[in-house]
């Protein structure tokens, strides 16, 4: 019998947060009707994470990678795992959950968001309503990247403009409200996406070592058709970025490493050309800030020095070819 949802959770030295997450995990899924399975990749975390699976949640399937090999490329794993890319019939799940290691499912959100796809057939992906761990919202849809989104970045004018339609976010009484509201793509710390859209239009592009996988994906199974939606009811709290503080200078890399390769990809030249002089223009902004910042005595030498590598190498990035960015590789590799 074909299993309804797999759930698959790409871990990175977060030992402590993916033992809750897990445990969550769980526990919504035992208080569903859901026929569910849970896979677990560690991309060679050194805190004894997959020593963690084994020994605590053996019903969990476990890939334990000797390298980080990136987020795309370890949920591909399971997605293989599973037998999306394989010849032949399978018994593919009927959905599939991407969740970050650092969530925790409150209640039957799985069951929600399973139960609003199952009633709804063009949706081809669904995202959580994501929580910070004290109760407050945080914006887990957003709209496509715009120059807009990019400057703001940069030079974040007023706090209220990052709140907005201007940068990407949706009004929080959509949030409020309860009913599910379409979107243009979730944040990648709860993604269910249904099975046939992901036949469709296939596995998550491992060009993306960390970064907008998930933008590329929607931006894929939107122009095939498929509708993209938050479910509110649905809530997951977020440890915000707890994988990726480990390393802000390489991930400041990467962010902008994945943004310039999804520009090229699926913008046009004015935009390619235009983005990039607002990076300069916000890289020359960043460094006066960081150089203002050790003179004050706010950051050390060797953060100034990690600060300023990162600056240079994004700008680097923004002058080269994005079948050359292999060539600038990521430390956390």
């Amino acid at each position: 019998m074909n299993l309804d949802l797999a759930i698959v959770i790409v871990s990175w030295n977060v030992r402590g947060l993916l033992e809750a997450c897990l445990t969550s995990v769980y526990e919504s899924l035992k208080s569903s009707n859901l026929r569910g399975e849970v896979w677990v990749v560690d991309n060679a975390s050194t805190d004894g994470s997959a020593e963690l699976v084994r020994e605590r949640f053996p019903q969990a399937r476990l890939m334990a990678n000797e390298t980080n090999v990136g987020f795309a490329a370890a949920n591909n794993q399971a997605l293989r795992g599973m037998g999306f890319t394989s010849a032949g019939p399978h018994e593919l799940p009927r959905y599939v959950l991407l969740l970050n290691p650092d969530t925790e499912v409150l209640g039957d959100a799985l069951a929600t968001m399973v139960r609003f796809l199952d009633g709804n057939p063009q949706a081809g992906v669904a995202g959580a309503k994501l929580l910070y761990p004290d109760g407050r919202l945080q914006h887990s849809a957003f709209a496509f990247p715009t120059l807009a989104q990019a400057f703001l970045d940069f030079f974040p004018l007023h706090h209220r403009l990052l709140d907005s339609r201007l940068n990407g976010r949706y009004p929080c009484r959509l949030y409020e409200r309860g009913a599910p509201f379409p979107i243009d793509h979730p944040l990648g710390a709860a993604l269910m996406a249904r099975r046939e859209a992901i036949q469709e239009v296939g596995l998550l592009d491992e060009r993306f070592f960390i970064y907008c996988e998930e933008i590329d994906w929607c931006l894929r199974m939107k122009k095939a058709g498929w509708g993209i939606y938050c479910v509110p009811r649905a809530e997951v709290v977020h440890h915000e970025a707890k994988s990726t503080r480990q390393v802000r200078g390489e991930m400041f890399v990467a962010l902008w490493k994945s943004r310039y390769l999804l520009f090229e990809k699926h913008y046009g030249r004015f935009y390619q050309w235009a983005v990039r002089r607002i990076v300069r223009l916000g890289l020359r902004a960043e460094m006066r800030r960081t150089l203002a910042a050790y003179e004050r005595g706010e950051i050390s030498e060797a953060e100034l020095e990690s600060c300023l590598a990162a600056y240079r190498t994004v700008a680097e990035i923004m002058t080269t070819n994005s079948k050359d960015l292999s060539n600038l590789g990521l430390p956390i590799r």
